[in-house]
């Protein structure tokens, strides 16, 4: 919109110079011969005149009127969101200045707005092109947002905003429902003809404005776990044909000699072969033994346990100092399952080469958890070796199983709990468990 702020014409503007003139030359003759008749002649004038100063000023002032209906306009614009209209003003004064402050906020609303539309289109295409289905639930359960992944695994393709999520979910597999039905995250499995895939369910809550919404996540990681399985099975196999062999190779060499010392008559030497025989049968017994307890570990028996009767049962098989916080604490845990995986990470923390007396076992509860440390003041962990620690298999000792840690880290996890690697300032390694209430 442009506006002008214009003159009047030159015939008015003499009009009204003569006539100003006029009147202000009868109220002087007025004033210097005291004559009524020429002082109501004079105001006369001035009535005359009057008329054509309003039409003067309404002349004058039309541009500006426009002009503030014109700013009146632009703000109701600008508050129902368009920001397309400026405005042009010739003139310059404060106006001159108001119409430039008007027109550079409507730049800068146009710029932020054009900033939040491409913003908005890249999370859009975003969302709708991730693998993982995301969907968005309103407090009355209803979908508010299904990305084009949610509508291939829930809707056949369909759209399923402002569909009922349950009614969305009554035609999933029965094995979708159940994983819904538990609550919380969990995965499970989908079966097609001769193939399972396997998916992570992922569910979380949040407020906005002001009410409360749930965003469910669906991965697919069939893949994924493929590939680790590979790889796990890989590791397996290295470390049980370490095993076996430094196990086995003895034990073929020592027969042998055992065959020559018989064939040369050599009685005296058989007994120190065959005791290494079989301490080396032995070895091999236990370590398929441990491997054989760690795969079929049994769901954890939940019962009360008073925090300080098991802990002085545990310091019965090893030493350490303890700090209970409550003394009467109780929680509820596989007492079987949690006191061998503490007796495993006291004997690593005696083996760390740390003082006996620095071996120590802390026992807090939090408001969401009771959180358990076992801290030495041994050699600690070096980042490769901490990186690895808690996986299955993996040890640094010479005759480690690398099955402590990885078994520590099962019950705890079975429990519905975290394990976590931590060294100390000073020297030595806190191992932190926390277990719900």
């Amino acid at each position: 919109m442009r506006f002008n702020p214009s003159r009047p014409p030159l015939f008015l503007r003499m009009l009204l110079a003569t006539a100003l003139g006029a009147g202000l030359a009868a109220i002087v003759a007025a004033w210097l011969t005291p004559d009524m008749g020429g002082l109501r002649a004079a105001l006369l004038a001035w009535l005359l005149t009057l008329p054509l100063i309003g039409l003067l000023l309404h002349w004058v002032l039309a541009p500006v009127r426009r002009l503030f209906r014109a700013l009146a306009g632009t703000v109701i614009s600008y508050r129902d969101g368009d920001f397309s209209f400026g405005i042009a003003w010739r003139g310059g004064g404060a106006l001159g200045e108001l119409v430039q402050a008007h027109n550079a906020l409507g730049q800068a609303l146009r710029e932020q707005r054009q900033n939040l539309v491409q913003r908005e289109l890249l999370l859009d295409t975003m969302v709708q092109n991730t693998p993982v289905a995301m969907i968005l639930l309103d407090p009355a359960r209803r979908i508010v947002l299904g990305n084009l992944a949610a509508r291939r695994m829930l809707g056949e393709g369909r759209r399923l905003e402002g569909r009922a999520f349950q009614e969305v979910l009554a035609k999933t597999p029965a094995a979708m429902q159940e994983a819904f039905a538990r609550g919380g995250d969990g995965m499970f499995s989908l079966s097609s003809d001769d193939e399972e895939d396997i998916y992570h369910l992922s569910r979380r809550s949040f407020r906005l404005n002001g009410r409360v919404h749930e965003l469910i996540l669906l991965r697919q990681l069939t893949a994924e776990l493929r590939r680790q399985e590979v790889q796990t099975w890989k590791k397996v196999i290295r470390v049980i044909s370490h095993e076996l062999n430094n196990s086995l190779a003895p034990i073929a060499s020592l027969a042998h000699s055992s065959a020559e010392l018989l064939r040369r008559g050599q009685h005296e030497r058989l007994p120190t072969a065959l005791a290494t025989i079989e301490d080396r049968a032995r070895h091999l017994e236990g370590f398929i033994r441990d491997y054989a307890r760690f795969a079929k570990l049994p769901a954890p028996r939940r019962t009360a346990v008073e925090w300080t009767h098991f802990v002085q049962q545990l310091r019965a098989q090893i030493a350490f100092t303890a700090e209970i916080i409550p003394t009467d604490g109780i929680a509820h845990f596989d007492a079987a399952q949690l006191e061998q995986t503490l007796i495993n990470l006291l004997k690593n923390a005696h083996e760390s080469g740390s003082p006996p007396e620095e071996v120590r076992l802390s026992i807090r509860r939090t408001p969401e958890s009771w959180r358990i440390e076992v801290l030495d003041r041994g050699s600690g962990m070096n980042p490769a070796v901490m990186a690895n620690a808690l996986l299955p298999f993996y040890s640094t000792k010479r005759n480690g199983t690398g099955l402590g840690l990885a078994l520590a880290r099962e019950i705890i996890e079975a429990h519905g709990g975290r394990i976590a690697l931590l060294n100390r300032d000073g020297g030595g390694l806190c191992v932190t468990m926390q277990l719900p209430h």
